[in-house]
């Protein structure tokens, strides 16, 4: 699933290409990925607005239309937005004013469509989290304190930190030194700003080199991100650490698979 870094560099490429733009045409090749409202209304809704803004929360996109609605983008698995688009994967395509189009792509049909008036109502907005860059090192203390969570499910919880997933949990937590089953009350004042100041160099590193193409995930242009190169232990299992040269393990911690290198972590 795209983490902060991919949703954010889909944002930034988008600001550079779509807005001031109008859009003509809304074009329903699978209805399946409209949440709200039906199919007919979306279209209608769209159809003649142009583009504000463009904003991201955590993992979701928004586009500020005229008119005071907002598209709100889920892009889950495997969605993509591609521009200028070709309609051959499309499962909806938005028509826009220089003649060319922005394609929504999702193989299996896990993302979501929203048009909404207020997107600051949805539900899953309004549990997020605090993003790791909006968070001070004593706040981030305290939130740690008193939870007996270990650390890498932690991280992923988007109600108690948004934006960041399995990916980038397991490289901030190896550059901090610190095993991802660890509880999260047991990580020392140092080593929580530490792991704070890593979290925070690793994001803005993947959005430097335009994310981590590993799954589906392709930028607004549809090229790959190039930050997967400079993955430490994420999809390295059984291979030798750039650091110590022992072995990477991968195990299952809170259902999902963590890389981890048991020399440099403790």
């Amino acid at each position: 699933m795209p983490e902060l870094p991919e949703v954010e560099t889909i944002k930034r490429d988008l600001e550079k290409i779509i807005v001031g733009k109008k859009i003509t045409e809304v074009c329903v090749c699978n209805p399946k990925v409209i949440r709200y409202p039906s199919p007919d209304k979306f279209k209608k809704g769209i159809e003649g607005s142009c583009v504000k803004n463009v904003l991201r929360k955590a993992k979701v996109l928004i586009l500020e239309l005229s008119g005071g609605k907002s598209l709100v983008i889920h892009l889950k698995m495997t969605g993509q937005l591609v521009y200028p688009g070709n309609g051959l994967k499309s499962r909806v395509s938005f028509k826009l004013s220089d003649g060319k189009q922005l394609d929504f792509n999702d193989q299996r049909l896990f993302a979501e469509l929203r048009l909404l008036d207020d997107w600051r109502a949805l539900e899953f907005i309004k549990n997020l989290g605090p993003e790791p860059f909006d968070i001070g090192v004593g706040q981030f203390k305290q939130m740690l304190s008193a939870r007996k969570t270990k650390i890498k499910p932690l991280l992923m919880e988007q109600s108690f930190i948004s934006g960041i997933g399995n990916l980038y949990a397991a490289e901030s937590l190896f550059r901090a030194k610190i095993r991802p089953d660890r509880p999260a009350q047991s990580l020392s004042d140092q080593e929580k700003a530490a792991l704070l100041d890593t979290i925070k160099k690793v994001l803005t590193e993947a959005i430097h080199y335009g994310g981590s193409s590993i799954d589906d995930y392709v930028r607004l242009s549809g090229n790959p991100g190039n930050y997967a190169q400079y993955h430490r232990v994420y999809g390295r299992q059984n291979k030798k650490c750039l650091v110590c040269g022992g072995l990477i393990k991968r195990v299952s911690l809170g259902g999902r698979g963590t890389y981890f290198c048991p020399k440099c972590q403790k």
